[in-house]
């Protein structure tokens, strides 16, 4: 597997919101989104086990696989690894590639209102959805696929520019009020300048 990075931290989007957790951050996207704020073209291979045995020197439960695109090198082995060590395995995916069963906790971030067609999300199941919210483009796009998704947040795009940032910002507490069955996910890592 080729690896971004291994770090430990807390979790600052959705559900798990708060919670402390080891990130493993893949490398390489399958799409190209103008607004994406990480850096994940670059990394080292490493095997699965080299992985855990990274892994396992944090104390946390979690374990966040994000990338990039982590569907792109996810395996059932490694998920299976994981688990033998005791972790709660979640992962960040834009939906385009199917995961592997064993995953624990799916956060589904469709990014198709950014990229077109080969954004389509192809998952059939996951726990929450994460929509990167513009003010532009509408949610309501989405919500055949939330249908049996228990947890809606909209994420407030972070464009780089302040000013745009606090229109977007007020655009989803506006829109999270008009339709309550969002919640509003905040970046607290950002907030917390905190990784």
């Amino acid at each position: 597997m080729k690896i971004n990075e291994i770090f430990y931290s807390l979790q600052g989007e959705g559900y798990h919101s708060g919670t402390p957790a080891v990130f493993v951050r893949m490398s390489g996207c399958n799409l190209r989104c103008a607004f994406c704020d990480t850096k994940h073209e670059t990394g080292v291979e490493m095997t699965e086990d080299a992985v855990v045995a990274e892994v396992i020197k944090y104390p946390a439960h979690l374990v966040v696989i994000t990338g990039g695109e982590p569907s792109l090198q996810l395996t059932s082995s490694f998920v299976d690894k994981l688990h033998a060590a005791g972790k709660y395995v979640a992962v960040e995916t834009n939906g385009t590639r199917p995961l592997p069963d064993e995953v624990d906790w799916i956060t589904l971030s469709p990014k198709e209102a950014y990229v077109g067609p080969q954004g389509k999300p192809v998952l059939n199941r996951a726990d929450e959805l994460k929509i990167v919210y513009d003010g532009v483009h509408d949610p309501q796009q989405v919500m055949p696929l939330a249908a049996n998704i228990p947890h809606l947040f909209l994420q407030p795009c972070d464009t780089g520019d302040p000013a745009r940032n606090a229109e977007i910002m007020q655009a989803t507490v506006e829109y999270t009020k008009r339709e309550p069955q969002w919640r509003l996910s905040l970046q607290i890592h950002k907030i917390l300048k905190i990784r």
